[in-house]
């Protein structure tokens, strides 16, 4: 009895419910395209909406600044007129004899010291929270867990009367001293050296007999350079966007920042009869107001992003 080769059997090389498990998968993706398409819709819709959301206002913040008070109210919000940002911002800089430039530099002043200030204070403490041990170390770390949960207005009134007792009310200190506190950078900056400084790396550095301060000034601060860079943006924001504080504890212009004279300026314009029209120059001085933090934001946004993928990774 001959027998066929294998290759030439009818049906060769096909096992038995071969076909079914080739096609499963076909049946499987065919079957999960619908659902992965629907969550791919929804999730566009949803991302667009949220770009809509934090954009639309830009949007019209950019299209008005090019128009003059009247067209403020005769045309669509979303949709430009004469074309006049120009002679806006000449307005904004000149006006009340140049004041604006004055608010400018002070914005910058506290905003560019605080944020120092406060990413330093909050690497330092931050590392000793989660690689130097000492007593009390947990209780200390919990109270600020728990200053994070305060508002900053509940301690605006006991900030004021604290200050107007040393006599710092009305000086740039009022403001700077108060911005250099920042409980929540100095949690993110424990929860980030406890992640990115290897424990072996700080006893090999006391074995060499590297002092304390010599291993936080020459390995540490490498280390946790990325984390201090986003601390540094936040409280950037925070103190540039500031507006309570310096309400209260400030009196004379020359020492305004941005958010309260500009509020001047539109209390001003709302004011009624008698009052002048500064609809525009409000919305052009807030929007050269933000391209300090959008230049920022971009050059600063490399060591940002690096901080938080690396604040992610346990060595």
């Amino acid at each position: 009895m001959t027998s066929q080769p294998l290759a030439a059997r009818p049906g060769a090389g096909i096992l038995p419910g071969a076909s079914s498990i080739t096609d499963e998968p076909s049946r499987r993706k065919g079957k999960r395209r619908p659902v992965g398409g629907r969550r791919s819709t929804v999730l566009t819709i949803a991302l667009i909406a949220c770009a809509a959301y934090f954009l639309l206002p830009l949007v019209w913040l950019v299209i008005a600044s090019t128009k003059s008070n009247s067209d403020l109210f005769s045309t669509f919000g979303l949709w430009f007129a004469d074309f006049h940002l120009l002679e806006n911002v000449q307005d904004v800089f000149t006006f009340q004899s140049g004041i604006y430039a004055s608010w400018l530099r002070n914005t910058i002043l506290y905003a560019v010291v605080s944020g120092v200030g406060a990413a330093a204070l909050a690497t330092a403490a931050g590392y000793a929270f989660a690689k130097l041990y000492f007593p009390g170390g947990n209780a200390l770390f919990a109270i600020v867990l728990g200053a994070i949960m305060v508002p900053l207005t509940a301690l605006a009134v006991p900030t004021y009367l604290l200050f107007s007792k040393v006599g710092l009310t009305d000086t740039p200190w009022a403001i700077i001293l108060p911005s250099l506190v920042s409980p929540f950078g100095v949690y993110l900056m424990r929860v980030y050296a406890a992640g990115a400084i290897p424990d072996s790396l700080l006893e090999a550095a006391r074995v060499d007999g590297a002092s304390e301060a010599r291993i936080f000034f020459s390995v540490v601060l490498r280390l946790l350079a990325p984390g201090f860079v986003t601390v540094l943006l936040f409280a950037l924001v925070a103190t540039w966007n500031n507006y309570f504080l310096p309400l209260i504890m400030l009196n004379s212009p020359e020492y305004f920042p941005l958010t309260v004279g500009l509020a001047q300026w539109q209390a001003t314009s709302a004011a009624g009869s008698g009052s002048q029209a500064l609809f525009s120059m409000v919305i052009t001085g807030s929007l050269v107001s933000i391209i300090p933090l959008v230049v920022a934001f971009l050059f600063l946004q490399r060591y940002w992003q690096s901080g938080l993928a690396t604040g992610g990774v346990k060595h």
